[in-house]
C-alpha cells in the first residue's frame, strides 16, 4: 500500500520494524550509499524507562547527489541526508516512511531537473518492503 501525507510516502511492509530497517540498510550498503546513522528510537524511550511502538530511523546519503541541490537551494540541507523511518502502528501494521523527493523540490525551491538526485530513495524504499 502506497499512502501520502504531508510530503510523506508511507509504504505497507510485511516485515517487523528492525527486519524492515535492515533489509533497507543492506540495500542501501549494496549500492555503495554511505549509511550515516541508525536510531532506534523506542530502543532508546525503552531505555529512559518509556514505552512506544517500534520505530527505527536509517539515514544515508552521497555528498556527491545532495551538494548540487544544497548548492541550489542552501534550506535543503534540513532535509539531507536522505531519512526512512520503519514503524508500527497502534494496529501493528509496520510502514517505512520517507520524504517524497517532489515535495521536497517544492517546500525548498530546488530545480527540478536535480530530483534524480535523490529520487533513488523511493526504488529503495520500495525494494525493502517486498515480500
Amino acid at each position: 500500500m502506497l499512502d501520502t501525507d504531508n510530503g510523506l510516502i508511507h509504504l505497507s511492509s510485511p516485515h517487523s520494524v528492525p527486519e524492515t530497517l535492515a533489509r533497507l540498510e543492506k540495500i542501501v550498503s549494496t549500492k555503495g550509499i554511505p549509511i550515516l546513522a541508525r536510531i532506534d528510537h523506542s530502543g532508546d524511550a525503552a531505555r529512559a524507562g518509556l514505552k512506544m511502538n517500534p520505530a527505527q530511523l536509517l539515514i544515508f546519503g552521497n555528498p556527491k547527489a545532495g551538494t548540487p541541490l544544497m548548492v541550489a537551494s542552501p534550506t535543503i540541507a534540513i532535509d539531507l541526508p536522505l531519512k526512512a523511518l520503519a514503524w508500527q502502528d497502534d494496529d501493528g501494521i509496520v510502514r517505512l516512511s520517507y520524504n517524497s523527493p517532489e515535495y521536497l523540490a517544492e517546500r525548498h525551491k530546488t530545480p527540478r531537473e536535480l530530483l534524480k538526485n535523490i529520487e533513488v530513495i523511493k526504488t529503495l524504499c520500495e525494494a525493502a518492503v517486498q515480500e
